[in-house]
């Protein structure tokens, strides 16, 4: 599936294809996208909000000594947790480091 995509710089044809994905954030809090984009040419990715919450985990802004973060949060024993801390670029946007969950397909 090939798509166009808007972008700050206008409209690009980097979309080549799309499906299910799993991955682990810094801390080792794991994310699942039922439909994500992919693009070999892209070397950043989005995460929106909305994919977050359907993973079960809830969003936080916070400023600790003038530096502001994101928190995304989980529930762990009724209890609210921060699961993963996300520092906060001058663009706006939310840095974090993510790593594949590695798996394999065994075809009979």
């Amino acid at each position: 599936v090939k798509a166009n995509v808007g972008t700050i710089s206008g409209t690009s044809d980097l979309i080549e294809g799309s499906g299910m994905t799993s991955f682990v954030l810094s801390n080792g809090t794991q994310m699942c996208i039922t439909y994500a984009l992919y693009s070999i040419k892209s070397r950043r990715n989005l995460l929106s909000f909305k994919d977050i919450r359907l993973n079960g985990y809830h969003i936080e802004t916070t400023n600790e000594n003038g530096k502001k973060y994101l928190y995304i949060t989980g529930n762990a024993s009724g209890r609210k947790q921060i699961l993963e801390k996300l520092p906060v670029f001058s663009s706006g946007l939310y840095i974090m480091k993510i790593r594949a969950i590695e798996s394999h397909n065994v075809v009979n």
